[in-house]
C-alpha cells in the first residue's frame, strides 16, 4: 500500500499542468473554495503500472484559506493502493466476469493477496458504488444512458462506473473518458478506501 498523509485532490497527469493551475490560483480548496498554494511535495514512491513501475512525486498543497494540506494525487492513482487504477480496474473487470482471484492474479502478475484484498474490498461496496454511479450519471447528463441490468452486482457496479465515464465525456465534450481514471475523480481516489462511499445520512 501507498501512505499519504493529509486531504487528497485528485489532479491531471500533466505535472507542468498542474504547476501552472497551483501558481496561477487556479486549484482551490474542496473544503472552502480558497485558492491553493503550493506545500512541497510527499515522499517519491514506485508505483506498479501494467506495463512495469513509474515513480511518483506528489506535489502538496496547502489552503490559503482554511489551513488544510492536500495531496495532489494524479487521477492514474488510488489513494493507498501501490499499483495503478488501470491495473486495479483490470482486476475487478475480471471479477465481473466470473474470474476467480487465483486467475486474476495470474494474469496481472500481482500477489494472490493484493488482489484479494481489491475484491474483498469492492465486494463490500457493490450496490453503494452502483448508486453513487449511476447517481453522477444522472447528474451530468441532461438525458443520461442508464445501465440496465449487466447480469450480477458485480457487472452492475461496473456498468454504472462506465455510464458515468460516458456522461463525463459527453458533458465536457472531451470525448472517451478512461472508465477507471473516471472512477478516481468521482470517488476522490477513495473506491477501495475505508468509509466510501459515505453512508447515508452521514456528512
Amino acid at each position: 500500500m501507498v501512505a499519504l498523509g493529509g486531504a487528497v485532490l485528485t489532479v491531471e497527469t500533466d505535472l507542468v499542468a498542474v504547476e501552472e493551475r497551483l501558481g496561477s490560483g487556479g486549484l482551490v480548496c474542496p473544503e472552502c473554495s480558497a485558492v491553493l498554494a503550493r506545500w512541497g511535495h510527499a515522499r517519491r514512491r514506485r508505483v506498479r503500472d501494467t506495463d512495469g513501475g513509474l515513480w511518483i512525486v506528489p506535489r502538496r498543497s496547502r489552503c490559503t484559506g482554511c489551513g488544510v494540506t492536500h495531496v495532489l494525487l494524479p487521477v492514474v492513482l488510488l489513494v493507498r493502493r501501490a499499483d495503478t487504477v488501470a491495473v486495479i480496474g483490470a482486476g475487478l473487470t475480471a471479477k465481473a466476469t466470473g474470474a476467480g482471484h487465483r486467475l486474476i492474479a495470474a494474469l496481472l502478475g500481482r500477489p494472490r493477496e493484493t488482489v484479494r484484498g481489491w475484491l474483498r474490498r469492492f465486494a463490500t461496496r457493490l450496490e453503494p458504488v452502483r448508486a453513487v454511479f449511476t447517481g453522477w450519471c444522472r447528474a451530468l447528463a441532461p438525458d443520461p444512458v442508464l445501465p440496465g441490468p449487466a447480469g450480477s452486482a458485480w457487472a452492475d457496479a461496473i456498468a454504472a462506473i462506465g455510464a458515468a465515464a460516458a456522461a463525463v465525456g459527453a458533458r465536457f465534450g472531451i470525448g472517451e473518458v478512461p472508465l477507471w481514471q473516471a472512477a478516481v475523480v468521482i470517488s476522490a481516489a477513495r473506491l477501495l478506501a475505508p468509509g466510501w462511499p459515505v453512508p447515508a445520512g452521514r456528512t
